[in-house]
């Protein structure tokens, strides 16, 4: 996977506890093309990658823009980004990847963010603004000191196209969504990212008026009840590099390769990049991802195998 040297051009509060970072390449060359729902891998320390969404303008490729969320129970990442990149650092990132974009034949999408979840739909809200699009952004946070890009938001081409919602009783935010959510507007398509029980509750009740397949879900982290279940030991045969492996109870299928020399491009190991994904070529895959569609984990043909685990004694791995 590619790798750009860029550096911080500018870095900014954007709410409590959310800085925002100007990125633009260390060459001054014009960056690679983005769409939409795009992301970026961010080398902060040897060791220690994160991925962040891109929420700049997909026209503006003179820099990316990211923001990162200061998150209390950081595994390191929201901390260091907050703590040690300063404007004029120079920083690895990987080229965009796009697992979350819009769909080009939806006559109105409809864009529902939770906190930091703004990230990803933001870049949404300013391609479809600029291309003159059917949408609207509805966007809960605590407080206005917690909004994030509320006075970009607060513009005029926003105006009629963006709500905010602040510090509203769970009952409330039950009840508006039943009442935005009730009917689907014809070939509409909705855009969902938060925190992963605010994402549950919008995902659930939009279920019973709208498609799966107009439901378009970024997640930041994996479900914890599915990385929480059993995890019994099983067998992983690499049918190109040979040999057979146990993947012990506790142990991941990432781990037990690298120690026997087999290495794996990795980022998350949360099961969310799909960085790791892998081709199975027999048994059936525990699926403990949220990278890959229900679909996708049907066919049993794919796996991401940082997290992932087996429901039979032996997969074999097209490694």
């Amino acid at each position: 996977m590619g790798e750009l040297s860029v550096r911080v051009q500018g870095v900014r509060d954007e709410a409590l506890e959310v800085r925002s970072f100007a990125l633009a390449a260390s060459d001054g060359a014009a960056l690679p093309a983005f769409a939409a729902g795009s992301h970026i891998d961010v080398h902060i320390a040897p060791g220690l990658v994160r991925q962040y969404s891109l929420c700049g303008d997909s026209a503006d490729t003179a820099r990316y823009q990211i923001a990162v969320k200061r998150e209390p129970a950081s595994r390191g990442g929201s901390q260091a980004m907050h703590e040690r990149i300063r404007e004029g650092d120079l920083l690895k990132i990987s080229l965009p990847r796009n697992n979350f974009a819009l769909v080009p034949s939806a006559r109105h999408h409809l864009l529902i963010a939770g906190g930091i979840g703004i990230t990803p739909l933001l870049g949404m809200a300013r391609q479809l603004s600029r291309a003159g699009a059917d949408f609207s952004l509805v966007y809960f946070s605590r407080s206005i000191a917690h909004t994030a890009f509320h006075e970009l938001l607060s513009a005029p081409e926003y105006r009629g196209r963006v709500t905010f919602h602040y510090a509203l009783e769970p009952d409330h935010v039950r009840a508006y969504l039943r009442k935005l959510l009730w009917t689907r507007p014809p070939d509409g398509h909705l855009y969902l990212c938060g925190p992963r029980p605010f994402m549950d509750l919008v995902e659930a009740t939009a279920a019973p008026t709208w498609a799966p397949d107009a439901v378009h879900l970024e997640y930041f982290s994996a479900d914890p009840a599915s990385l929480a279940g059993p995890k019994e030991s099983f067998v992983v045969k690499l049918a190109r590099h040979g040999g057979e492996f146990e993947i012990a109870e506790g142990r991941t299928i990432i781990e037990v390769l690298a120690e026997h020399g087999v290495m794996v491009e990795t980022s998350c190991e949360q099961g969310v990049c799909g960085t790791c994904l892998t081709g199975v070529l027999e048994g059936v895959p525990d699926h403990r991802d949220v990278f890959l569609t229900d679909a996708e984990k049907c066919a049993n043909d794919r796996m991401t195998v940082c997290v992932s685990r087996a429901l039979t004694p032996r997969l074999v791995l097209d490694l």
